[in-house]
């Protein structure tokens, strides 16, 4: 299937590791451009070698901080000045400490909310003119099955991107007849750094190993597994193509059916 993504742009948010970095490979396999960021300079450059030497598209790796509006600003600037324009936004953000709602202070909050929603508020507000001026866009925001159903210790999480859940919609209908898209994406348990990372937190809390939570995860998971970033990155990149362009205003899981709620 030819997405329609050739001579297409895509700016693709923490795309050093773990999804965002599925994704950024799955749509350079597509034929598209892209524009990668992450803080870690070093990882994102030997990405964006590996990226170019495989596909032979243009990369352009730009290192910054999503929770920093300014580097926000340079890293869209960057791209725009590079290919002249940014067809498509996959917002992506690394998710905030696990804690209690007890556990966390005034100035956690105030972080996780300039990381989780903030940033995603500045990367639209940036790319939004040009794609209204060309009239076509895809916004994809990479959320979280908590965004849908509540887990346990991710209370920064389950609430902020439920924010982002909610401004994604009332976009999408802002902007629908301009061509352009806004969907959320929501990862279950997937097999990233991330979730290792998040396995090592608990077990420690709780005086097990990592291999014991993520057999609990497992067993929560209708398919009895995680999932594997490169399933995730396939319907990311189905999203933002041409062959998408009218679904507009939704939240999909690739959770293997963990959420169990109808809707």
């Amino acid at each position: 299937m030819d997405l329609g993504l050739k001579g297409k742009v895509a700016l693709v948010c923490a795309a050093s590791q773990g999804l965002g970095r599925a994704v950024a490979v799955e749509l350079a396999a597509e034929g598209a451009s892209l524009i990668l960021c992450s803080r870690n300079e070093a990882s994102l450059q030997k990405v964006c070698d590996s990226i170019r030497d495989e596909t032979d598209v243009d990369v352009l790796g730009i290192a910054g901080d999503l929770s920093v509006s300014t580097d926000i600003e340079r890293i869209v600037a960057g791209g725009q000045e590079q290919f002249g324009q940014i067809d498509i936004l996959v917002t992506n953000i690394g998710g905030p400490p696990a804690r209690r709602f007890d556990a966390l202070s005034r100035e956690q909050w105030d972080a996780a909310h300039r990381l989780l929603l903030t940033s995603v508020l500045d990367l639209t507000r940036l790319v939004l003119p040009g794609m209204k001026k060309r009239g076509w866009g895809r916004i994809l925001n990479i959320t979280s099955i908590a965004s849908k159903q509540p887990v346990d210790n991710l209370v920064l999480s389950n609430s902020l991107r439920a924010a982002v859940t909610g401004f994604a919609k009332t976009l999408a209908n802002e902007v629908a007849t301009d061509s352009i898209t806004v969907n959320n994406i929501l990862p279950g348990y997937t097999r990233t750094e991330r979730v290792e990372q998040l396995a090592e937190t608990i077990a420690k809390k709780e005086g097990v190993t990592p291999n014991d939570v993520t057999a609990r995860w497992e067993a929560e998971i209708p398919m009895r597994r995680l999932g594997e970033p490169r399933e995730f990155a396939a319907l990311a990149a189905f999203l933002v193509s041409e062959r998408a362009s009218y679904i507009t205003g939704s939240s999909i899981a690739v959770d293997g059916g963990w959420i169990k709620s109808l809707f």
